[in-house]
């Protein structure tokens, strides 16, 4: 059975406030694991009205301390905003805390604008161009500590924290082939590079001390619902939410509108169309068969399923169905 996995970026609700919406996180994580969810990352990003997971390893802290069997993890800490003994210290701590369920999905995107990173840094002489040494010294710091080391993560040295590479492009699909990491695309939202990205990560990938096979987890994004027409409302507060962030106008998520698509003009739902492909939009039935096809095209080895929902009752039930689908699946063989 294709294991599925939960991405949340805890979204701040129109009318709401980043409390609610770090409980809500921490809720549907113990819902992920009554389900048999495998992971629940939360992903960094700064300076976004509907975002609460900016102080990303405080939050796994949140969620995990909720919970008691499913993975929590980052998806993930943008390693160009910090120093890597820093993130070394604070996964090693989590991991401290909650043994053998922390992962460390790092990403070489600052996640923010450039005003902000220079907020977040001071300056800029560290960022995307030194990522891969970056990933070699923070994986350093998680193995054992050598004679006459003089710098250690403590806590950290020697918990080998998994190290997860994540991208939206081949570079990070190369990046993790020749460390032999495993990888995390964001499909979800970057579909173009998908298949590409694939076949060069598992040509290319060579085995490592915490990896012997390539493995590829997908982004994926589901909106379901007890009927077509109520997914396709649930699914608008995402597509809000996404032409307010690339009109420049971030917020909090909006709440569903009825026939939004069609009020925008054929760039925006071309805009949509293509930057959302990686998505499945429907029914319990729909879910099943969007699932059936998309294991089929990819041959993911993990699934990892998002869906940025307004109502936490009907996020909830979402990613019940989506649960559901999985077992059937299994259930039938496939």
């Amino acid at each position: 059975m294709v294991p599925l996995s939960i991405l949340d970026l805890s979204p701040i609700l129109e009318g709401d406030d980043a409390a609610q919406s770090l409980n809500n996180s921490r809720d549907l994580a113990a819902l992920g694991e009554q389900l048999g969810y495998r992971r629940y990352w939360l992903a960094e990003h700064h300076n976004m009205p509907g975002i609460a997971s900016a102080a990303t390893a405080v939050v796994i802290g949140h969620v995990a301390a909720g919970t008691s069997t499913i993975r929590v993890g980052a998806g993930g800490i943008m390693l160009p905003n910090h120093a890597p003994l820093m993130v070394a210290e604070a996964f090693g701590t989590l991991a401290s805390l909650y043994p053998d369920r922390i992962d460390l999905g790092i990403g070489r995107a600052p996640g923010t604008d450039q005003i902000t990173s220079q907020a977040l840094r001071r300056n800029l002489v560290a960022g995307p161009d030194t990522f891969p040494e970056d990933v070699i010294e923070l994986a350093r710091y998680f193995s054992e500590a050598e004679p006459g080391q003089r710098v250690k993560a403590v806590p950290g040295a020697g918990l080998k924290v998994p190290i997860w590479i994540l991208g939206s492009s081949l570079y990070g699909a190369q990046l993790a082939a020749v460390l032999g990491l495993p990888y995390a695309f964001a499909s979800h939202f970057a579909p173009a590079d998908m298949d590409h990205a694939i076949a060069l990560y598992r040509a290319r990938f060579q085995p490592s001390e915490q990896l012997s096979e390539p493995h590829v987890m997908l982004g994926l994004n589901i909106f379901a619902a007890d009927s077509e027409a109520e997914a396709k409302l649930l699914f608008s507060s995402h597509q809000q939410a996404f032409v307010n962030l690339r009109s420049g106008r971030p917020g909090r998520l909006p709440p569903p509108l009825a026939d939004f698509e069609m009020t925008l003009d054929p760039q925006w739902r071309a805009m949509l169309g293509q930057t959302l492909a990686g998505r499945i939009v429907g029914s319990p039935e729909m879910v099943e068969t969007g699932l059936r096809e998309f294991l089929a095209r990819t041959g993911a080895d993990e699934i990892m399923v998002t869906g940025q929902i307004y109502d936490h009752a009907a996020r909830r039930h979402s990613f019940e169905i989506a649960a559901a689908a999985r077992d059937n699946l299994f259930a039938s063989g496939e």
